[in-house]
Protein backbone atom coordinates (compact mmCIF):
# COMPACT_ATOMS: atom_id res chain seq x y z
CA UNK A 1 0.00 0.00 0.00
CA UNK A 2 2.96 2.29 0.63
CA UNK A 3 4.14 2.43 -2.99
CA UNK A 4 0.72 3.47 -4.52
CA UNK A 5 0.45 6.22 -1.90
CA UNK A 6 3.93 7.41 -2.84
CA UNK A 7 2.93 7.50 -6.52
CA UNK A 8 -0.04 9.70 -5.66
CA UNK A 9 2.24 11.98 -3.65
CA UNK A 10 4.71 12.18 -6.54
CA UNK A 11 1.90 13.03 -8.93
CA UNK A 12 0.69 15.66 -6.48
CA UNK A 13 4.18 17.16 -6.32
CA UNK A 14 4.33 17.37 -10.13
CA UNK A 15 0.85 18.91 -10.17
CA UNK A 16 1.95 21.46 -7.57
CA UNK A 17 5.01 22.25 -9.68
CA UNK A 18 2.84 22.79 -12.77
CA UNK A 19 0.47 24.99 -10.78
CA UNK A 20 3.38 27.08 -9.50
CA UNK A 21 4.62 27.62 -13.06
CA UNK A 22 1.05 28.55 -14.05
CA UNK A 23 0.75 31.06 -11.20
CA UNK A 24 4.02 32.76 -12.14
CA UNK A 25 2.90 33.08 -15.76
CA UNK A 26 -0.61 34.34 -15.01
CA UNK A 27 0.68 36.75 -12.36
CA UNK A 28 3.11 38.33 -14.81
CA UNK A 29 0.46 38.41 -17.55
CA UNK A 30 -2.07 40.15 -15.30
CA UNK A 31 0.47 42.68 -14.08
CA UNK A 32 2.35 43.37 -17.31
CA UNK A 33 0.55 41.45 -20.08
CA UNK A 34 -0.45 44.43 -22.21
CA UNK A 35 2.91 46.12 -21.70
CA UNK A 36 4.79 42.92 -22.51
CA UNK A 37 2.81 42.52 -25.72
CA UNK A 38 3.41 46.17 -26.65
CA UNK A 39 7.11 45.84 -25.77
CA UNK A 40 7.38 42.69 -27.85
CA UNK A 41 5.62 44.29 -30.81
CA UNK A 42 7.87 47.37 -30.65
CA UNK A 43 11.06 45.32 -30.52
CA UNK A 44 10.26 43.31 -33.62
CA UNK A 45 11.68 45.87 -36.03
CA UNK A 46 15.25 44.87 -35.16
CA UNK A 47 16.34 41.23 -35.20
CA UNK A 48 18.78 41.48 -32.30
CA UNK A 49 16.27 43.42 -30.18
CA UNK A 50 13.65 40.83 -31.11
CA UNK A 51 15.89 38.06 -29.78
CA UNK A 52 16.46 39.88 -26.49
CA UNK A 53 12.76 40.75 -26.21
CA UNK A 54 11.76 37.12 -26.75
CA UNK A 55 14.22 36.01 -24.09
CA UNK A 56 13.05 38.64 -21.58
CA UNK A 57 9.31 38.17 -22.12
CA UNK A 58 9.58 34.39 -21.89
CA UNK A 59 11.74 34.56 -18.78
CA UNK A 60 8.99 36.65 -17.18
CA UNK A 61 6.05 34.55 -18.42
CA UNK A 62 7.81 31.20 -17.98
CA UNK A 63 6.10 30.04 -21.16
CA UNK A 64 7.60 29.99 -24.63
CA UNK A 65 4.14 28.82 -25.76
CA UNK A 66 2.57 32.13 -24.65
CA UNK A 67 5.32 34.10 -26.41
CA UNK A 68 4.95 31.95 -29.51
CA UNK A 69 1.19 32.52 -29.64
CA UNK A 70 1.63 36.30 -29.34
CA UNK A 71 4.25 36.47 -32.09
CA UNK A 72 2.28 34.07 -34.29
CA UNK A 73 -0.62 36.52 -34.06
CA UNK A 74 1.66 39.38 -35.14
CA UNK A 75 3.00 37.48 -38.15
CA UNK A 76 -0.39 36.06 -39.18
CA UNK A 77 -1.83 39.60 -39.35
CA UNK A 78 1.15 40.81 -41.39
CA UNK A 79 2.36 43.26 -38.74
CA UNK A 80 5.93 41.90 -38.73
CA UNK A 81 8.15 39.96 -41.07
CA UNK A 82 8.97 36.31 -40.50
CA UNK A 83 12.73 36.70 -39.85
CA UNK A 84 12.44 38.89 -36.69
CA UNK A 85 9.59 36.66 -35.48
CA UNK A 86 11.89 33.64 -35.75
CA UNK A 87 14.51 35.65 -33.82
CA UNK A 88 11.94 36.15 -31.03
CA UNK A 89 11.39 32.41 -30.81
CA UNK A 90 15.14 31.76 -30.60
CA UNK A 91 15.25 34.21 -27.70
CA UNK A 92 12.15 32.66 -26.14
CA UNK A 93 13.78 29.24 -26.16
CA UNK A 94 16.76 30.65 -24.28
CA UNK A 95 14.45 32.52 -21.90
CA UNK A 96 12.82 29.30 -20.69
CA UNK A 97 16.18 28.06 -19.44
CA UNK A 98 16.80 30.97 -17.05
CA UNK A 99 14.40 29.88 -14.30
CA UNK A 100 15.82 26.34 -14.55
CA UNK A 101 19.28 27.79 -13.96
CA UNK A 102 18.07 29.63 -10.87
CA UNK A 103 16.25 26.61 -9.43
CA UNK A 104 19.19 24.30 -10.08
CA UNK A 105 20.86 25.87 -7.04
CA UNK A 106 19.78 24.96 -3.49
CA UNK A 107 17.24 27.74 -2.93
CA UNK A 108 14.43 25.66 -1.43
CA UNK A 109 14.99 27.22 2.01
CA UNK A 110 13.53 30.54 0.85
CA UNK A 111 10.28 28.97 -0.44
CA UNK A 112 8.29 29.74 2.77
CA UNK A 113 9.49 33.35 2.66
CA UNK A 114 8.32 33.67 -0.95
CA UNK A 115 4.89 32.30 -0.05
CA UNK A 116 4.59 34.46 3.09
CA UNK A 117 5.42 37.70 1.29
CA UNK A 118 3.27 36.62 -1.67
CA UNK A 119 0.21 36.01 0.50
CA UNK A 120 0.64 39.35 2.28
CA UNK A 121 0.82 41.14 -1.08
CA UNK A 122 -2.04 39.08 -2.52
CA UNK A 123 -4.33 40.24 0.30
CA UNK A 124 -3.78 43.85 -0.71
CA UNK A 125 -6.70 45.52 -2.48
CA UNK A 126 -4.78 47.06 -5.39
CA UNK A 127 -4.17 44.96 -8.49
CA UNK A 128 -0.40 45.54 -8.78
CA UNK A 129 0.64 44.09 -5.40
CA UNK A 130 -1.87 41.24 -5.81
CA UNK A 131 -0.37 40.19 -9.14
CA UNK A 132 3.20 40.39 -7.83
CA UNK A 133 2.13 38.39 -4.79
CA UNK A 134 0.75 35.76 -7.14
CA UNK A 135 4.17 35.52 -8.81
CA UNK A 136 5.94 35.06 -5.45
CA UNK A 137 3.44 32.41 -4.35
CA UNK A 138 4.02 30.57 -7.61
CA UNK A 139 7.79 30.62 -7.14
CA UNK A 140 7.42 29.37 -3.58
CA UNK A 141 5.15 26.52 -4.68
CA UNK A 142 7.64 25.52 -7.38
CA UNK A 143 10.48 25.33 -4.85
CA UNK A 144 8.38 23.40 -2.32
CA UNK A 145 7.18 20.98 -5.01
CA UNK A 146 10.74 20.24 -6.10
CA UNK A 147 11.91 19.72 -2.53
CA UNK A 148 8.98 17.40 -1.81
CA UNK A 149 9.55 15.51 -5.06
CA UNK A 150 13.20 14.84 -4.20
CA UNK A 151 12.32 13.83 -0.64
CA UNK A 152 9.75 11.31 -1.92
CA UNK A 153 12.26 9.78 -4.33
CA UNK A 154 15.07 9.44 -1.81
CA UNK A 155 13.80 6.25 -0.06
CA UNK A 156 13.41 4.52 -3.45
CA UNK A 157 16.89 5.21 -4.77
CA UNK A 158 18.02 1.62 -4.23
CA UNK A 159 14.80 -0.21 -5.10
CA UNK A 160 15.90 -2.83 -7.70
CA UNK A 161 12.69 -2.77 -9.77
CA UNK A 162 12.71 1.04 -10.09
CA UNK A 163 16.37 1.09 -11.04
CA UNK A 164 15.71 -1.69 -13.56
CA UNK A 165 12.87 0.30 -15.15
CA UNK A 166 14.83 3.56 -15.29
CA UNK A 167 17.89 1.68 -16.51
CA UNK A 168 15.89 0.25 -19.40
CA UNK A 169 14.73 3.75 -20.34
CA UNK A 170 18.27 5.08 -20.03
CA UNK A 171 19.52 2.71 -22.71
CA UNK A 172 17.06 4.07 -25.30
CA UNK A 173 17.81 7.80 -25.92
CA UNK A 174 15.31 8.03 -28.78
CA UNK A 175 12.60 6.66 -26.48
CA UNK A 176 13.65 9.25 -23.88
CA UNK A 177 13.23 12.05 -26.42
CA UNK A 178 9.78 10.87 -27.54
CA UNK A 179 8.60 10.28 -23.96
CA UNK A 180 9.71 13.72 -22.74
CA UNK A 181 8.27 15.41 -25.85
CA UNK A 182 4.86 13.81 -25.24
CA UNK A 183 4.86 14.70 -21.54
CA UNK A 184 5.91 18.30 -22.28
CA UNK A 185 3.20 18.68 -24.90
CA UNK A 186 0.59 17.38 -22.45
CA UNK A 187 1.87 19.48 -19.54
CA UNK A 188 2.34 22.66 -21.63
CA UNK A 189 5.53 23.37 -19.69
CA UNK A 190 9.08 22.46 -20.63
CA UNK A 191 10.22 24.18 -17.42
CA UNK A 192 8.34 21.72 -15.21
CA UNK A 193 9.52 18.69 -17.18
CA UNK A 194 13.16 19.79 -17.12
CA UNK A 195 12.95 20.45 -13.38
CA UNK A 196 11.57 16.94 -12.81
CA UNK A 197 14.36 15.47 -14.94
CA UNK A 198 16.83 17.51 -12.93
CA UNK A 199 15.40 15.98 -9.74
CA UNK A 200 15.81 12.44 -11.14
CA UNK A 201 19.41 13.22 -12.08
CA UNK A 202 20.15 14.76 -8.68
CA UNK A 203 19.06 11.51 -6.96
CA UNK A 204 21.04 9.39 -9.39
CA UNK A 205 17.90 7.60 -10.60
CA UNK A 206 18.65 8.61 -14.19
CA UNK A 207 22.21 8.77 -15.56
CA UNK A 208 23.31 12.07 -17.19
CA UNK A 209 23.17 10.52 -20.68
CA UNK A 210 19.47 9.69 -20.31
CA UNK A 211 18.71 12.98 -18.51
CA UNK A 212 20.17 14.95 -21.43
CA UNK A 213 18.04 12.94 -23.88
CA UNK A 214 14.95 13.74 -21.80
CA UNK A 215 15.89 17.44 -21.90
CA UNK A 216 16.11 17.26 -25.69
CA UNK A 217 12.60 15.78 -25.74
CA UNK A 218 11.28 18.57 -23.51
CA UNK A 219 12.72 21.15 -25.90
CA UNK A 220 11.04 19.41 -28.81
CA UNK A 221 7.68 19.03 -27.05
CA UNK A 222 7.40 22.69 -26.12
CA UNK A 223 7.55 23.65 -29.82
CA UNK A 224 4.46 21.57 -30.60
CA UNK A 225 1.95 23.65 -28.60
CA UNK A 226 2.20 26.92 -30.63
CA UNK A 227 1.76 24.88 -33.82
CA UNK A 228 -1.42 23.20 -32.59
CA UNK A 229 -2.91 26.19 -30.75
CA UNK A 230 -1.79 29.15 -32.84
CA UNK A 231 -3.07 28.26 -36.31
CA UNK A 232 -6.82 28.74 -36.17
CA UNK A 233 -7.36 29.23 -39.89
CA UNK A 234 -6.49 27.21 -42.97
CA UNK A 235 -3.96 29.72 -44.31
CA UNK A 236 -0.54 27.99 -44.46
CA UNK A 237 1.19 31.36 -44.00
CA UNK A 238 -0.22 31.59 -40.46
CA UNK A 239 1.71 28.43 -39.58
CA UNK A 240 5.11 29.59 -40.86
CA UNK A 241 6.42 30.71 -37.47
CA UNK A 242 5.43 27.68 -35.34
CA UNK A 243 6.54 25.28 -38.08
CA UNK A 244 9.83 27.16 -38.47
CA UNK A 245 10.41 27.02 -34.72
CA UNK A 246 9.57 23.30 -34.59
CA UNK A 247 11.86 22.51 -37.53
CA UNK A 248 14.92 24.27 -36.13
CA UNK A 249 14.43 22.54 -32.77
CA UNK A 250 13.94 19.19 -34.51
CA UNK A 251 17.18 19.68 -36.44
CA UNK A 252 18.96 20.62 -33.22
CA UNK A 253 17.57 17.57 -31.38
CA UNK A 254 18.66 15.19 -34.18
CA UNK A 255 22.19 16.62 -34.26
CA UNK A 256 22.49 16.69 -30.44
CA UNK A 257 21.15 13.16 -30.18
CA UNK A 258 23.81 11.92 -32.61
CA UNK A 259 26.54 13.68 -30.62
CA UNK A 260 25.04 12.86 -27.20
CA UNK A 261 27.72 10.37 -26.04
CA UNK A 262 30.44 12.95 -26.55
CA UNK A 263 28.30 15.84 -25.23
CA UNK A 264 27.32 13.99 -22.06
CA UNK A 265 30.96 13.26 -21.20
CA UNK A 266 31.85 16.91 -21.82
CA UNK A 267 28.99 18.28 -19.68
CA UNK A 268 29.74 15.95 -16.75
CA UNK A 269 33.43 16.85 -16.91
CA UNK A 270 32.67 20.57 -16.81
CA UNK A 271 30.00 20.23 -14.08
CA UNK A 272 30.17 17.12 -11.83
CA UNK A 273 26.87 17.97 -10.08
CA UNK A 274 24.20 16.13 -12.08
CA UNK A 275 21.40 18.63 -11.45
CA UNK A 276 23.56 21.57 -12.50
CA UNK A 277 24.77 19.58 -15.53
CA UNK A 278 21.16 19.09 -16.68
CA UNK A 279 20.43 22.82 -16.31
CA UNK A 280 23.64 23.73 -18.15
CA UNK A 281 22.88 21.30 -20.99
CA UNK A 282 19.39 22.78 -21.34
CA UNK A 283 20.82 26.31 -21.64
CA UNK A 284 23.74 25.29 -23.86
CA UNK A 285 21.44 23.49 -26.30
CA UNK A 286 19.23 26.55 -26.80
CA UNK A 287 22.15 28.97 -26.99
CA UNK A 288 23.82 26.78 -29.61
CA UNK A 289 20.59 26.71 -31.68
CA UNK A 290 20.36 30.49 -31.47
CA UNK A 291 24.00 30.97 -32.54
CA UNK A 292 23.63 28.58 -35.48
CA UNK A 293 20.26 29.77 -36.81
CA UNK A 294 20.56 33.51 -36.12
CA UNK A 295 22.77 34.25 -39.17
CA UNK A 296 20.54 32.03 -41.34
CA UNK A 297 17.20 33.64 -40.50
CA UNK A 298 16.74 35.46 -43.83
CA UNK A 299 17.24 32.43 -46.11
CA UNK A 300 15.33 30.27 -43.63
CA UNK A 301 12.39 32.71 -43.70
CA UNK A 302 12.44 32.77 -47.52
CA UNK A 303 12.40 28.97 -47.58
CA UNK A 304 9.41 28.85 -45.22
CA UNK A 305 7.56 31.41 -47.34
CA UNK A 306 8.18 29.28 -50.42
CA UNK A 307 6.99 26.13 -48.67
CA UNK A 308 3.97 27.81 -47.05
CA UNK A 309 2.62 30.46 -49.45
CA UNK A 310 -0.22 32.78 -48.52
CA UNK A 311 -3.60 31.32 -49.33
CA UNK A 312 -5.59 34.02 -51.08
CA UNK A 313 -9.30 33.57 -50.60
CA UNK A 314 -10.64 35.54 -53.51
CA UNK A 315 -14.22 34.92 -52.36
CA UNK A 316 -13.70 36.70 -49.00
CA UNK A 317 -14.67 40.37 -49.42
CA UNK A 318 -13.22 41.12 -45.97
CA UNK A 319 -9.70 40.23 -47.14
CA UNK A 320 -7.53 43.35 -47.52
CA UNK A 321 -6.28 43.89 -51.07
CA UNK A 322 -4.08 46.99 -50.88
CA UNK A 323 -2.29 46.56 -47.52
CA UNK A 324 1.07 45.48 -48.88
CA UNK A 325 3.46 44.49 -46.03
CA UNK A 326 6.48 45.38 -48.20
CA UNK A 327 5.20 48.95 -48.61
CA UNK A 328 5.48 49.66 -44.88
CA UNK A 329 9.11 50.66 -45.40
CA UNK A 330 7.90 53.58 -47.55
CA UNK A 331 5.21 55.44 -45.56
CA UNK A 332 3.79 57.38 -48.51
CA UNK A 333 3.10 54.12 -50.37
CA UNK A 334 1.77 52.41 -47.26
CA UNK A 335 -0.65 55.26 -46.53
CA UNK A 336 -1.77 55.26 -50.16
CA UNK A 337 -2.61 51.56 -49.92
CA UNK A 338 -4.43 52.10 -46.63
CA UNK A 339 -6.45 54.92 -48.22
CA UNK A 340 -7.52 52.65 -51.07
CA UNK A 341 -8.54 50.00 -48.55
CA UNK A 342 -10.57 52.58 -46.60
CA UNK A 343 -12.42 53.49 -49.80
CA UNK A 344 -13.50 49.86 -50.04
CA UNK A 345 -15.17 50.34 -46.67
CA UNK A 346 -17.20 53.22 -48.11
CA UNK A 347 -18.37 50.95 -50.94
CA UNK A 348 -19.32 48.25 -48.43
CA UNK A 349 -21.33 50.73 -46.33
CA UNK A 350 -23.12 51.91 -49.48
CA UNK A 351 -24.11 48.32 -50.28
CA UNK A 352 -25.45 47.99 -46.72
CA UNK A 353 -27.56 51.12 -47.16
CA UNK A 354 -28.90 49.80 -50.46
CA UNK A 355 -29.83 46.55 -48.72
CA UNK A 356 -31.47 48.51 -45.87
CA UNK A 357 -33.52 50.47 -48.40
CA UNK A 358 -34.74 47.27 -50.00
CA UNK A 359 -35.80 45.80 -46.65
CA UNK A 360 -37.79 48.94 -45.74
CA UNK A 361 -39.37 49.09 -49.21
CA UNK A 362 -40.40 45.43 -49.30
CA UNK A 363 -39.95 43.26 -46.21
CA UNK A 364 -37.63 40.33 -46.94
CA UNK A 365 -36.16 38.29 -44.09
CA UNK A 366 -33.52 36.83 -46.39
CA UNK A 367 -32.39 40.29 -47.46
CA UNK A 368 -32.11 41.35 -43.82
CA UNK A 369 -29.75 38.44 -43.04
CA UNK A 370 -27.60 39.04 -46.11
CA UNK A 371 -27.23 42.74 -45.36
CA UNK A 372 -26.35 42.07 -41.70
CA UNK A 373 -23.53 39.75 -42.76
CA UNK A 374 -21.96 42.54 -44.80
CA UNK A 375 -21.12 44.28 -41.51
CA UNK A 376 -18.55 41.54 -40.84
CA UNK A 377 -16.66 42.76 -43.91
CA UNK A 378 -16.47 46.27 -42.43
CA UNK A 379 -15.21 44.87 -39.13
CA UNK A 380 -12.44 42.86 -40.83
CA UNK A 381 -11.30 45.72 -43.06
CA UNK A 382 -11.32 48.21 -40.18
CA UNK A 383 -9.25 45.87 -38.00
CA UNK A 384 -6.74 45.25 -40.80
CA UNK A 385 -6.39 48.97 -41.61
CA UNK A 386 -5.85 49.93 -37.96
CA UNK A 387 -3.25 47.23 -37.47
CA UNK A 388 -1.44 48.20 -40.67
CA UNK A 389 -1.38 51.97 -40.10
CA UNK A 390 -0.48 51.84 -36.40
CA UNK A 391 2.41 49.46 -37.18
CA UNK A 392 4.17 52.08 -39.33
CA UNK A 393 7.42 53.41 -37.92
CA UNK A 394 6.58 56.75 -36.30
CA UNK A 395 10.12 58.04 -36.75
CA UNK A 396 9.85 57.60 -40.51
CA UNK A 397 6.59 59.60 -40.78
CA UNK A 398 6.55 63.29 -41.61
CA UNK A 399 3.98 65.66 -40.09
CA UNK A 400 1.89 65.32 -43.25
CA UNK A 401 2.13 61.52 -43.04
CA UNK A 402 0.99 61.57 -39.41
CA UNK A 403 -1.95 63.79 -40.30
CA UNK A 404 -2.92 61.49 -43.18
CA UNK A 405 -2.64 58.43 -40.94
CA UNK A 406 -5.06 60.06 -38.48
CA UNK A 407 -7.48 60.84 -41.31
CA UNK A 408 -7.39 57.22 -42.51
CA UNK A 409 -8.01 55.87 -39.01
CA UNK A 410 -10.83 58.36 -38.39
CA UNK A 411 -12.46 57.51 -41.74
CA UNK A 412 -12.24 53.75 -41.21
CA UNK A 413 -13.47 53.94 -37.61
CA UNK A 414 -16.48 56.12 -38.41
CA UNK A 415 -17.49 54.03 -41.42
CA UNK A 416 -17.28 50.87 -39.31
CA UNK A 417 -19.39 52.49 -36.56
CA UNK A 418 -21.95 53.62 -39.13
CA UNK A 419 -22.12 50.02 -40.36
CA UNK A 420 -22.74 48.84 -36.80
CA UNK A 421 -25.73 51.21 -36.49
CA UNK A 422 -27.16 49.89 -39.75
CA UNK A 423 -26.60 46.22 -38.84
CA UNK A 424 -27.68 46.25 -35.21
CA UNK A 425 -30.27 49.00 -35.00
CA UNK A 426 -31.84 49.71 -38.39
CA UNK A 427 -31.86 46.13 -39.67
CA UNK A 428 -33.04 45.11 -36.19
CA UNK A 429 -36.04 47.41 -36.68
CA UNK A 430 -36.74 45.82 -40.08
CA UNK A 431 -36.48 42.37 -38.49
CA UNK A 432 -38.93 43.25 -35.70
CA UNK A 433 -41.42 44.59 -38.25
CA UNK A 434 -41.15 41.38 -40.24
CA UNK A 435 -41.57 39.12 -37.19
CA UNK A 436 -44.63 41.03 -35.94
CA UNK A 437 -46.20 41.30 -39.40
CA UNK A 438 -46.18 45.11 -39.19
CA UNK A 439 -45.34 47.78 -41.77
CA UNK A 440 -44.72 51.52 -41.78
CA UNK A 441 -47.35 53.71 -43.34
CA UNK A 442 -46.83 54.77 -46.94
CA UNK A 443 -45.96 58.31 -45.85
CA UNK A 444 -43.65 57.16 -43.07
CA UNK A 445 -41.86 54.68 -45.34
CA UNK A 446 -41.42 57.32 -48.03
CA UNK A 447 -39.77 59.65 -45.48
CA UNK A 448 -37.35 56.92 -44.37
CA UNK A 449 -36.51 55.91 -47.95
CA UNK A 450 -35.82 59.54 -48.82
CA UNK A 451 -33.38 59.83 -45.93
CA UNK A 452 -31.63 56.57 -46.93
CA UNK A 453 -31.27 57.85 -50.50
CA UNK A 454 -29.65 60.97 -49.10
CA UNK A 455 -27.29 58.83 -46.98
CA UNK A 456 -26.22 56.89 -50.10
CA UNK A 457 -25.41 60.18 -51.84
CA UNK A 458 -23.52 61.39 -48.77
CA UNK A 459 -21.34 58.26 -48.53
CA UNK A 460 -20.34 58.77 -52.16
CA UNK A 461 -19.48 62.39 -51.41
CA UNK A 462 -17.48 61.31 -48.36
CA UNK A 463 -15.45 58.82 -50.43
CA UNK A 464 -14.62 61.49 -52.99
CA UNK A 465 -13.78 64.02 -50.28
CA UNK A 466 -11.55 61.51 -48.48
CA UNK A 467 -9.29 61.38 -51.54
CA UNK A 468 -9.51 65.00 -52.70
CA UNK A 469 -9.51 66.88 -49.39
CA UNK A 470 -11.45 69.71 -51.08
CA UNK A 471 -12.68 72.33 -48.59
CA UNK A 472 -15.82 73.17 -50.60
CA UNK A 473 -16.89 69.53 -50.70
CA UNK A 474 -16.19 69.28 -46.98
CA UNK A 475 -18.48 72.24 -46.26
CA UNK A 476 -21.16 70.72 -48.47
CA UNK A 477 -20.99 67.41 -46.64
CA UNK A 478 -20.89 69.05 -43.20
CA UNK A 479 -24.06 70.99 -44.04
CA UNK A 480 -25.85 67.65 -44.36
CA UNK A 481 -25.96 67.49 -40.57
CA UNK A 482 -28.32 70.48 -40.55
CA UNK A 483 -30.31 68.95 -43.39
CA UNK A 484 -30.77 65.68 -41.51
CA UNK A 485 -31.66 67.52 -38.34
CA UNK A 486 -34.41 69.33 -40.25
CA UNK A 487 -35.55 66.13 -41.98
CA UNK A 488 -35.79 64.33 -38.66
CA UNK A 489 -37.77 67.15 -37.05
CA UNK A 490 -40.14 67.44 -40.03
CA UNK A 491 -40.67 63.66 -40.18
CA UNK A 492 -41.38 63.50 -36.44
CA UNK A 493 -43.94 66.30 -36.72
CA UNK A 494 -45.64 64.57 -39.65
CA UNK A 495 -45.58 61.27 -37.78
CA UNK A 496 -47.26 62.76 -34.70
CA UNK A 497 -49.86 64.46 -36.89
CA UNK A 498 -50.71 61.10 -38.45
CA UNK A 499 -50.99 59.54 -35.00
CA UNK A 500 -53.30 62.27 -33.76
CA UNK A 501 -55.53 62.05 -36.82
CA UNK A 502 -55.32 58.22 -36.80
CA UNK A 503 -54.82 58.35 -40.56
CA UNK A 504 -52.13 55.73 -41.15
CA UNK A 505 -49.42 55.38 -38.48
CA UNK A 506 -50.15 53.16 -35.47
CA UNK A 507 -48.86 53.13 -31.93
CA UNK A 508 -47.31 49.70 -32.63
CA UNK A 509 -44.95 51.12 -35.26
CA UNK A 510 -44.54 54.55 -33.69
CA UNK A 511 -41.50 53.81 -31.52
CA UNK A 512 -39.84 51.85 -34.33
CA UNK A 513 -40.34 54.74 -36.74
CA UNK A 514 -38.85 57.25 -34.29
CA UNK A 515 -35.92 54.91 -33.58
CA UNK A 516 -35.26 54.60 -37.32
CA UNK A 517 -35.22 58.41 -37.73
CA UNK A 518 -32.74 58.73 -34.88
CA UNK A 519 -30.46 56.00 -36.18
CA UNK A 520 -30.41 57.36 -39.75
CA UNK A 521 -29.33 60.71 -38.34
CA UNK A 522 -26.54 59.00 -36.34
CA UNK A 523 -25.32 57.20 -39.47
CA UNK A 524 -25.13 60.54 -41.25
CA UNK A 525 -23.18 62.02 -38.32
CA UNK A 526 -20.57 59.26 -38.69
CA UNK A 527 -20.31 59.85 -42.44
CA UNK A 528 -19.74 63.58 -41.89
CA UNK A 529 -17.20 62.92 -39.13
CA UNK A 530 -15.40 60.39 -41.36
CA UNK A 531 -14.51 62.78 -44.18
CA UNK A 532 -15.69 66.38 -43.67
CA UNK A 533 -14.45 67.13 -40.16
CA UNK A 534 -10.78 66.16 -40.70
CA UNK A 535 -10.58 68.46 -43.74
CA UNK A 536 -12.30 71.39 -42.05
CA UNK A 537 -10.21 70.94 -38.91
CA UNK A 538 -6.98 71.02 -40.91
CA UNK A 539 -8.14 74.26 -42.57
CA UNK A 540 -9.05 75.85 -39.24
CA UNK A 541 -12.72 76.01 -40.27
CA UNK A 542 -14.21 73.87 -37.51
CA UNK A 543 -15.61 75.50 -34.39
CA UNK A 544 -14.85 73.81 -31.06
CA UNK A 545 -18.49 74.11 -29.93
CA UNK A 546 -21.97 74.88 -31.27
CA UNK A 547 -22.88 76.73 -28.06
CA UNK A 548 -23.37 80.49 -28.27
CA UNK A 549 -20.42 82.28 -26.69
CA UNK A 550 -21.45 84.77 -23.98
CA UNK A 551 -19.41 87.26 -21.97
Amino acid sequence: MEFPVTLVKLAGSVALLLWGVHMVGTGVQRAFGARLRSFLGGALRNRFKAFLAGMGVTAALQSSTATGLMVTGFTASGLIDLAPALAVMLGANVGTTLIVQVLSFDVAEIAPAFILVGVLLFRRASAGPRDFGRVLIGLGLMLMALEQFIALLRPYEDVPSLRLLLGAIATQPLLDVLLAAAVTWAAHSSVAVVLVVMSFAAQGLVPPFAAFALVLGANLGTAINPLLEGSAGDDPAARRLPIGNLLNRLIGVVVALAALPWLSRLMVTVEPDNARAVANFHTAFNLALALIFFPLLDPYARLLKRWLPIKLDQTDPGRPIYLDPAARETPVLALGGASREALRMADVLESMLVGLRDTFERSDRRQIGQTKRIDDVLDKLNTAIKAYVTALDGDALSDADIRRAREILAFATNIEQAGDIVARNLLGIANRLDKRGLAFSESGRAELLSMIDRLIANIRTAASLFMSGDERAARLLASEKEVFRSLQAASMDAHFDRLRSRRSDTTETSSLHLDALRDLKIVNNHIVAAAAYPVLESKGELLPSRLRQTD
